[in-house]
């Protein structure tokens, strides 16, 4: 059971308990309706409170949202856990491994080894990644714990990507080209007149002239957007033969998910965190010295945070 407690400020002596809940507390309506046919689901003052009573000043509302139930086979995977509190985890995920199960993965999944790792501390969690990698990407992956966290921050979390594509990238621009699916039995995603609205913005980091750095921020997010809008480029990110890579100098593409920010869903703090450039990556990027100062950057950040917590 998580149990949530909010303290009522003057700007809502005399409302009711639903304005509180659905404007500064930020609850789904679908959450709220699933608490009020719990029992103690919401309370004022430890006392059963309905949604259409009113609070005043000094008052504590709360609110107990039950525990989930697994959802994915409990399967141990080592994972690296960056950050966790009762309401988020965030995992360093290396690539290689699937988010969720299909037909194709099975047992073989973060969402398994997130479910094993929560077994091991006696709890049940439902699996909810706020956002995906894909299986080739690594980097960091935020899952919420709870139904309310989820609710928050849903379309509410600012990643930072990090790839090395062919070719030669100067300065910062936009790739602003639609994405659709050619055959809806393949995962495969292409740019085309039809698609969804799709619009990436990157900055240059570094290049020799062969392969660049880039700094990618997606305004969208649609399945390989960053993959298929560099192809659509004619430089596709290194290592990704789906999308018409040559380099054979990485099994995968060189896509990491390196920094995500958003405000905490229950205490509103801003949390930034990073995770470093993986080793299969970092060993091509033209210039090593820079590997060394991006990771001794990215390590020190990331340290910060978590200290602050």
């Amino acid at each position: 059971m998580r149990h949530i407690e909010y303290n009522i400020g003057n700007e809502f002596d005399g409302k009711k308990v639903l304005s509180f809940l659905r404007s500064q507390a930020g609850l789904s309506a679908r959450l709220i309706n699933s608490l009020k046919r719990i029992e103690n689901g919401i309370t004022l003052n430890g006392v059963h409170i309905r949604t259409i009573d009113i609070v005043h000043t000094g008052d504590i509302l709360a609110v107990n949202i039950p525990d989930d139930e697994n959802t994915a086979e409990p399967i141990y995977y080592p994972l690296e856990i960056i950050y966790e509190d009762c309401d988020i985890i965030i995992i360093n995920k290396p690539a290689g491994l699937a988010m969720h199960q299909t037909h194709n993965h099975q047992g073989d999944t973060l969402a398994n080894a997130v479910s094993s790792y929560f077994q091991s501390k006696g709890k049940c969690v439902t699996f909810r990644a706020v956002g995906r990698l894909d299986k080739g990407t690594s980097g960091l992956v935020l899952c919420a714990l709870n139904r309310l966290a989820a609710s928050k921050l849903s379309g509410n979390l600012k990643k930072t990507y990090y790839a090395l594509v062919s070719g030669e990238y100067n300065g910062s621009g936009t790739i602003d080209k639609p994405i659709y699916r050619p055959d809806p039995m393949k995962t495969l995603r292409a740019v085309g007149e039809t698609g969804d609205r799709a619009v990436t913005h990157w900055e240059a980091v570094m290049t020799d002239g062969k392969i660049s750095f880039l700094k990618i921020n997606l305004e969208t997010g649609r399945t390989h957007q960053i993959r298929v809008h560099f192809a659509s480029e004619g430089t596709p990110l290194c290592g990704d033969d789906m999308y018409g890579s040559i380099d054979k100098r990485i099994t995968r593409p060189a896509l990491h998910c390196g920094n995500m920010s958003f405000k905490h869903p229950v205490t509103d703090e801003f949390m930034s965190f990073f995770a470093p450039l993986p080793d299969d990556i970092a060993s091509l990027l033209p210039d090593k010295n820079f590997t060394n100062f991006l990771n001794d950057k990215l390590i020190i950040n990331r340290s910060l945070v978590i200290t602050q917590q």
